[in-house]
């Protein structure tokens, strides 16, 4: 039996289901898309449709379909070869207008400093793209601010059960298979807003019976998860070791979001050396998660959730009763008050990184607080400019490494500052087209002004002291002619 969400996915954007406003965007985007002619990122949870609708909007403008999937293409020289030449070709291969359409489909799986080069290049691939493109995310968050700026943006929300039935009954009949009403809401209520998946849960209960009833899909449904606060209750209060961990099982919770639900929750019960104790396991837990992260080993989990499971149980020293306010952890709140900074901070940090050539990390975590050290409130008005100059930052980004407002004229003549000095270095740098290796008069003798090889012979001598020794500033490649850019540009 083929699979029915490829069997039944839509062909035109009109018969997109639960996304109405993202689906009219969408089709705005393409019909004006020679009047901006930006990309755009359409984002939101997995299975309500989002790569769907962009290879029905391909049908409905009648432009070819190209598409490329970041997990498998995260490599530089990949995305700028394929993605890069099809954003641009189009006129022979074309559809109407000679268009054709790009998606890039999980367009957020760019993790870190190895697919640094492989986000870079989409980046660059969007901003200089003669082809409509169309990236695909789950977590529009994940991916770098510099990508996102320089997109339109477009969310699918969660697909409602109302929207989801309609869908399920259209294949029943299609699929010639009786159903009861009760069996398809019942579905479409299962599956938390994910069409995709219930689709595949209907054929997988189809399959298995020739009348679908609310009790098939009673049987065949997916074991149910149990609540965070029901499981904060029993972990705290209630169970030993063993029922704490087999508790955990039943969470639909990676271990990494858990901890910190446990951490937040735990003082509100636990006092004294019960609480120093939950700690402890806590934070031993926390040591296998840093250890999941360096090696990827995702087998260290079971010790994360023993820790702090388990341990945490186990710390209890007296019983607990009543009813306890617990609540989402405040690590989650203080992560969307600083988003925007963190934002600006990561942008400004892969600059550092590329022209440093240093990873994102030692650029955010070590060069950057330097910076901001060295160039505190612009009191080093000149280092702040050559900085300024060297990673390209605006108003704001200088704002926010020297801890200046934004919108004062010390910042503003600072951007302007840095800008004239980039101007003229790009002058400088140049070179003079009219400069030969040896010049000769209008009588074919020798010229005495200075040429670009004299230029070249004096550094050389240079380079020399009067013994005729070689100068070890020069040498070693830190004399003022070394033409490494970065962080001793302006230092």
């Amino acid at each position: 039996m083929s699979d029915w969400t490829e069997k039944y996915r839509p062909t035109t954007l009109s018969a997109v289901r639960g996304n109405d406003k993202a689906r009219d965007s969408l089709r705005e985007w393409a019909e004006t898309w020679e009047d901006h002619r930006k990309a755009v990122i359409v984002h939101g949870s997995p299975g309500v449709g989002k790569t769907s609708a962009a290879h029905a909007l391909g049908n409905d403008m009648d432009w070819p379909v190209m598409e490329l999937n970041a997990s498998d293409h995260r490599g530089k020289d990949v995305i700028e070869r394929v993605a890069g030449e099809a954003s641009k070709s189009g006129t022979l291969t074309g559809g109407t207008g000679g268009r054709r359409l790009l998606i890039l489909d999980e367009a957020d799986n760019f993790h870190g400093n190895a697919d640094y080069g492989g986000s870079r290049a989409v980046t660059d691939v969007v901003k200089s793209a003669d082809q409509p493109m169309v990236l695909v995310a789950n977590e529009f968050y994940d991916m770098s601010n510099s990508l996102r700026n320089a997109c339109e943006t477009i969310e699918f929300r969660d697909v409602g059960a109302r929207s989801i039935v309609p869908v399920l009954r259209d294949i029943c009949r299609k699929e010639d298979i009786e159903f009861e009403t009760e069996a398809l809401e019942a579905i479409a209520q299962g599956t938390s807003g994910d069409l995709r998946s219930a689709v595949n849960d209907l054929q997988a209960i189809a399959e298995r019976t020739e009348r679908l009833t609310r009790e098939d899909v009673v049987t065949g449904e997916r074991d149910r998860t149990e609540g965070i606060f029901e499981f904060l209750d029993t972990l705290i209060k209630e169970a030993d070791a063993e029922a704490a961990l087999k508790a955990s099982y039943d969470v639909d919770e990676t271990p990494d979001d858990l901890i910190n639900w446990i951490e937040d929750n735990v003082p509100k019960d636990y006092r004294g050396g019960e609480l120093a104790d939950a700690y402890g396991y806590l934070a031993n837990a926390d040591r296998w998660l840093g250890r999941v992260r360096s090696t990827q080993n995702y087998s260290y989990w079971r010790y994360v959730t023993d820790n702090m499971t388990a341990g945490v149980a186990a710390s209890r020293r007296e019983p607990k009763g009543g009813w306890t306010r617990y609540g989402p952890p405040s690590y989650w709140s203080k992560l969307g008050r600083t988003r925007s900074s963190r934002d600006t901070r990561d942008s400004i940090a892969e600059r550092i990184a590329e022209r440093e050539g240093t990873s994102v990390a030692t650029a955010r975590n070590e060069l950057l607080p330097y910076l901001s050290t060295m160039t505190h409130h612009c009191r080093n008005r000149d280092l702040t400019v050559r900085m300024t100059a060297a990673y390209d930052l605006d108003a704001s980004e200088v704002s926010f490494v020297t801890g200046s407002g934004a919108e004062t004229n010390k910042v503003e003549n600072v951007v302007d500052d840095a800008r004239e000095r980039r101007e003229e270095a790009t002058v400088e740098h140049s070179g003079d087209a009219f400069l030969d290796a040896v010049r000769t008069d209008a009588d074919g003798e020798s010229d005495d002004r200075e040429t670009l090889g004299d230029a070249d012979s004096d550094d050389a001598d240079a380079a020399t002291n009067d013994d005729g020794v070689e100068d070890d500033s020069t040498a070693n490649g830190s004399g003022a002619d070394d033409d490494q850019s970065g962080l001793g540009d302006f230092l």
